[in-house]
């Protein structure tokens, strides 16, 4: 069972600060870009959001450093038309506006037509709402990818998602963690910060219902 978005668009992906610590999270991210048909880009300022991470021993500013080395991120820089969209995104209201990242990259995503890669919900409604043909996807959606479960395979695909979940602290959409949970097993989901309380509390419930009959069947 895979996730319920599919990322069968050829336009290129450009992902949030988030989006990159949790795909270097799972440990796979070469693999998992070079599995995409898509090209796959950052904004500077995402960039620039990593290099503070570096003060708190945060290695994803130097894995997307060599990611670009290797040819397999591109980093882009907003142009006027971006950057207009981009002050609708941060000038306002706390309710109503990004953090620069987030912004910067939907910013962009809408002004060159590409799929902005977001796992914030309020991101999420924001430029649903500010721009309702803009492409959005998210960490889960790529690693829900036809490619990228092939290339991967069950055993790693299992591993990569459960340590974005408890590295990169991945947030999961309402619409996935099904998905995700269904993957990962009871057990693990169980352990996942970032998951919902209530769906950890269920699978932790089911986790320790499968030791009890394991154990009584023994």
């Amino acid at each position: 069972m895979g996730s319920r978005n599919r990322l069968t668009d050829p336009a290129p992906f450009i992902a949030d600060a988030s989006a990159v610590i949790n795909l270097n999270a799972t440990g796979y991210v070469r693999d998992i870009l070079r599995a995409l048909p898509n090209r796959f880009l950052v904004v500077d300022v995402v960039s620039r959001e990593l290099d503070r991470g570096r003060r708190n021993g945060r290695p994803d500013a130097d894995i997307l450093k060599e990611l670009v080395s290797e040819r397999l991120v591109e980093i882009v820089k907003l142009d006027e038309l971006s950057e207009a969209h981009f002050e609708q995104l941060v000038v306002g209201p706390a309710a109503e506006t990004l953090d620069d990242g987030e912004a910067a990259t939907i910013a962009y995503a809408a002004s060159a037509g590409m799929t902005a890669v977001i796992d914030e919900r309020k991101a999420t409604r924001l430029s649903a709402h500010l721009f309702p043909k803009l492409r959005i996807s998210c960490t889960v959606d790529i690693l829900s990818d036809a490619e990228v479960r092939r290339n991967l395979g069950a055993t790693l695909l299992v591993e990569a998602v459960f340590r974005a979940l408890t590295i990169g602290r991945m947030r999961v959409l309402p619409q996935h963690v099904r998905w995700v949970v269904d993957l990962i097993g009871p057990e693990r989901a169980a352990q996942c910060a970032s998951l919902p309380k209530a769906v950890r509390q269920v699978q932790q419930n089911i986790s320790h219902a499968d030791v009890r009959n394991k154990h009584d069947a023994g």
